[in-house]
């Protein structure tokens, strides 16, 4: 065999045993990594967050009770979303929400202190109470000088308390009667009545009486 054809032979094997390895080569080759999860901003969980932290706080400025780093806060949670750190802009919108909240009920809680306070003290009708003993009777009660110091004017505890009154000539020990406090008009009808009631029977509503209370 000639020296050229050995030479022939020689360099197709070395390219044969080259393009072996070479594919032997590219199916070890290293697969590259993915590509990374592009950011796509704030979730809606968090944007909303964000949203309803920012309305507290608009509430809260304009009661004139806003926190001083609330906005600051809102800022940060903005920022944060924008960068994809949800956890944390969430973390962020809830703190200021949060502070946002405390602010509007201090205001109120001191609202309602103010009002409770300057708030008119409403005035009794009534200059106390009496609780009926054995013995007693309307006429003896109005008499007493702890009551009205007149037994004449009976006819204002019997109005005042007609709904346990049925006969204002017979009451009985245990009852409780408010004692009202009374204008001079009323006080004069009052005793006007007592003075011309007429005649009464025990265990009766007298006609009398009705009138005085329709009054």
């Amino acid at each position: 065999m000639k020296s050229t054809d050995l030479l022939k032979i020689a360099a197709i094997a070395v390219f044969t045993t080259s393009f072996a390895v070479g594919c032997a080569s590219s199916g070890d080759e290293v697969t590259p990594a993915d590509d990374p999860v592009e950011c796509t901003g704030a979730t809606p969980e968090v944007k909303n967050a964000i949203y309803a932290a920012k309305l507290k706080n608009a509430r809260a400025r304009n009661l004139g009770y806003e926190w001083r780093d609330t906005a600051k806060i809102i800022e940060e949670a903005e920022q944060a979303a924008a960068d994809c750190e949800n956890v944390r802009a969430k973390i962020l919108a809830d703190k200021a929400e949060q502070q946002a909240a405390d602010a509007i009920a201090q205001h109120e809680s001191e609202q309602a202190a103010v009002t409770e306070a300057t708030a008119p003290v409403e005035e009794s009708k009534y200059i106390g109470g009496y609780l009926v003993v054995s013995g007693d009777n309307l006429w003896s009660i109005a008499g007493q000088s702890s009551v009205y110091g007149n037994p004449y004017q009976w006819p204002l505890i019997y109005k005042a308390n007609s709904g346990q009154i049925k006969d204002a000539d017979l009451i009985f020990p245990g009852q409780y009667f408010n004692i009202p406090k009374a204008t001079s008009s009323e006080s004069a009808a009052a005793i006007e009545h007592a003075k011309t009631r007429g005649a009464w029977t025990v265990g009766e509503t007298e006609a009398s009486d009705i009138q005085y209370l329709n009054q």
